[in-house]
């Protein structure tokens, strides 16, 4: 394989992963604040891809992008306060089935509604204009995609660090219990992660389907699962963390594919869960769990 192929296909794979990295992050703030693995956040990703195509049936591009990003944060939220909030106080394991429950409910639901056929996503020509530097070839969408989730993250981590929300976020991450005693509103916050990290499923969402035109209700269970990988990966918890896991998988599969072995990039990506957990639980980037007495 020549130089300029392998790098032609290490750069579809950074546009990959950073589209990766964008729904991993809503994994592992999630799981940051509620210690909730939330597996339902895939197949919000794939329901923005079909708000994208009727948004887009009915309005220009820069109308339609809006109204999906929207249309995404508000059913992240509904799933929020319906399936989550009312058991805050519950076993951990109702809350994570309760997120299975979810995940099967937008598929068939999708299924129902949409059909089970592949949907063609709409195009938005500038975002596939093709740039050519040498012998290397690649669409907008493909080079816009690591920067803009780059400027996205550089954003979050201002959030986080530098702001009020942030703060609390942080406090709740840290103890539910305590913050609420200081004063902080803890479903408020919980409300605005899943604003937040849903809000960056619909960003990924536009920059993946842009790039592979069809979206089915099933389009979201392994891209969710390979970016859950990535977030457990990086160290669940991590925002960091979750970017350097996304940005890995999309080069490693990327370049699986470019090497002959299709046939094994996804299983090569749960075969990487599998050691990741053996050599280091906590991940790349992870803290090792306390115990509180």
């Amino acid at each position: 394989m020549s130089a300029s192929t392998l790098a032609q296909h290490f750069l579809t794979g950074i546009s990959l992963g950073g589209a990766y990295a964008l729904i991993a992050i809503g994994y592992t703030m999630v799981y940051g604040i509620l210690r909730l693995i939330n597996f339902a956040h895939g197949d919000l990703f794939m329901m923005s891809g079909y708000f994208m195509i009727f948004a887009m049936a009915s309005f220009p591009w820069f109308i339609a992008l809006p109204v999906t990003l929207i249309g995404t944060v508000i059913l992240g939220v509904v799933i929020e306060k319906a399936a989550y909030a009312p058991l805050r106080s519950a076993p951990r394991m109702s809350i994570m089935i309760s997120a299975i429950g979810v995940s099967y409910l937008l598929q068939n639901l999708a299924t129902y509604l949409f059909t089970a056929l592949p949907k063609t996503y709409p195009e938005i020509s500038f975002l596939k204009k093709i740039y050519k530097f040498g012998d290397l070839s690649a669409s907008l969408v493909t080079l816009i995609t690591p920067v803009l989730t780059i400027v996205l993250v550089f954003l979050l981590m201002q959030l986080i660090g530098h702001t009020k929300l942030g703060m609390a976020m942080r406090a709740v991450s840290k103890d539910t219990e305590a913050s609420r005693l200081m004063g902080i509103k803890v479903n408020t916050t919980i409300s605005m992660t899943f604003v937040i990290g849903s809000l960056l499923a619909g960003v990924g969402s536009v920059l993946y389907f842009t790039d592979r035109m069809t979206v089915y209700p099933y389009s979201g269970s392994l891209p969710g699962l390979k970016c859950f990988v990535a977030a457990v990966l990086g160290g669940i918890g991590s925002i960091p963390g979750a970017v350097i896991g996304g940005f890995l998988i999309g080069i490693v599969e990327t370049l699986m594919v470019a090497f002959g072995y299709s046939t094994f990039s996804d299983a090569f990506t749960f075969l990487l869960l599998i050691i990741i957990l053996l050599v280091r639980p906590t991940g790349l980037f992870g803290e090792a769990a306390t115990d509180k007495v």
